[in-house]
């Protein structure tokens, strides 16, 4: 006899598909707003501003970046993150 399963099942029609992690909003906000940036122009953003620490946030933006193929270098000092477009990734 088989034993009862520990966890409960789903079709696989109903599972939601892509990933919308806890980074979301503030990569989707920075993507926007370089999408709009002049060329010689960064974006400043207050790290007190951030959702989460400067590694995270960068991590997600560089897999965000990967996907899209386009290299954003990234900078910060004691203050701010800064963010603009490079060229695009090879």
């Amino acid at each position: 006899m088989p034993e009862k399963a520990t966890f409960k099942t789903t079709k696989i029609v109903n599972i939601p598909t892509g990933r919308k992690g806890k980074h979301h909003a503030i990569v989707a906000a920075i993507l926007r707003d370089l999408g709009g940036l002049q060329e010689g122009n960064a974006l400043k953003i207050p790290l007190a501003e951030l959702p989460d620490t400067i590694v995270n946030i960068r991590s997600a933006l560089n897999r965000a970046t990967r996907k899209l193929g386009k290299e954003v270098p990234t900078a910060t000092d004691e203050r701010f993150l800064y963010i603009w477009n490079g060229p695009p990734a090879q």
